[in-house]
Parts: C-alpha cells; sequence; structure tokens
C-alpha cells in the first residue's frame, strides 16, 4: 500500500530465537540422558539470548506492558548466566531455577496477553503451561531428570512456537512512513 512499509526491527531475531528454542526443546527431549551440566548449560545459554530478546522487544513495544516483558528479559538472563557459570550437579537445584524462571515467565506472559489491544489466547495457553509446569517443578523439586528434561523441553518448544509466530506477526506489521 503506498505510503506504508515493513516495520523495520528485528523481526527476524525473534523468528530465529523462536527456531532455536525449538530446537533445544526437541534435543532435550530426545537426549534426556545427557548429563546434567550440559543440560543446564544449554538452558543457560537459551534463557540468555531470550532474555536479552526479551528486552529487546520491551524497548520496541508501544504496549502498557513493556515494563512485564522487561522484567521478564531480566529475570530470563539472571537465571541463564547463573546455569552458565555454575552449572550444578543437583536435578533439585536445576530443577528449582528453571521452576522458578517457569513460573515468572508463564505469570508475565498470561498477564501480556490480557493487556494487548485484542486477547492474544495463544500467550494466554502458553503462560498458563509454563505457570503449571513451574509449579510442579517447585512442588516436587526431586523430580527425576527425564520428568524435568520433558518439562524443560515442552516449555521450550511452545516457547520457540509463540517467539517464531511474534516474529513473523512482527514482520508483517505495517506502519506509515514518514515524510520529512
Amino acid at each position: 500500500m503506498a505510503g506504508e512499509k515493513e516495520y523495520p526491527g528485528a523481526w527476524w531475531l525473534l523468528a530465529a530465537a523462536g527456531v532455536l528454542s525449538v530446537v533445544a526443546g526437541v534435543i532435550i527431549l530426545f537426549r534426556p540422558s545427557e548429563s546434567l551440566p550440559t543440560l543446564a548449560v544449554i538452558a543457560g545459554i537459551f534463557l540468555l539470548l531470550d532474555g536479552i530478546l526479551e528486552l529487546a522487544d520491551s524497548l520496541l513495544r508501544r504496549a502498557s506492558n513493556r515494563g512485564l516483558v522487561a522484567l521478564l528479559g531480566v529475570l530470563t538472563a539472571i537465571v541463564g548466566v547463573l546455569l552458565i557459570r555454575h552449572p550444578v550437579e543437583s536435578v533439585t537445584a536445576v530443577a528449582l531455577l528453571i521452576g522458578i524462571w517457569l513460573i515468572a515467565a508463564g505469570v508475565i506472559r498470561y498477564v501480556s496477553a490480557f493487556e494487548a489491544d485484542t486477547y492474544d489466547g495463544w500467550h494466554a495457553l502458553v503462560g498458563l503451561i509454563e505457570l503449571i509446569a513451574g509449579i510442579v517443578i517447585i512442588v516436587v523439586p526431586d523430580i527425576g531428570f527425564a520428568t524435568l528434561a520433558a518439562f524443560v523441553g515442552i516449555a521450550f518448544i511452545l516457547n520457540g512456537i509463540g517467539m517464531f509466530a511474534l516474529g513473523g506477526n512482527l514482520r508483517t506489521l505495517r506502519r506509515p512512513a514518514t515524510t520529512a
């Protein structure tokens, strides 16, 4: 349409992070026998990147929930750095860190789904699933490694699908071109 151009920005970063999240989730689901420190570092790298992208997204948003997205980015990046720097030897410690992150991410995504101009059912569903998974992990912190890997893998896959969709939606957004 005349007078409009594609929304500039890093839509492709969100889409790429979504793809990486899905790949990480699939690897975690199908390779649960890998050592716990390896899972902690892989999860930490992903969470750090996801946190950075959430912070970038909070700067690009014009919605009222920018603060929640920024908070999610900071929490996600902190958990990522902790997992990278200190790959713990205990399933319980990794479970608690990931459980806390899932609860925070789930609550923020769920609330954000209702604060948008239009209701976003996908974000509400993903938020509820992350919240429930986080609560289960926190309530039963000595959860088995295979169960932890299943929860984390599923959360990464759902998060990746959501990020990929968000990147695709951001790409198609249009805004009026400004003229000097």
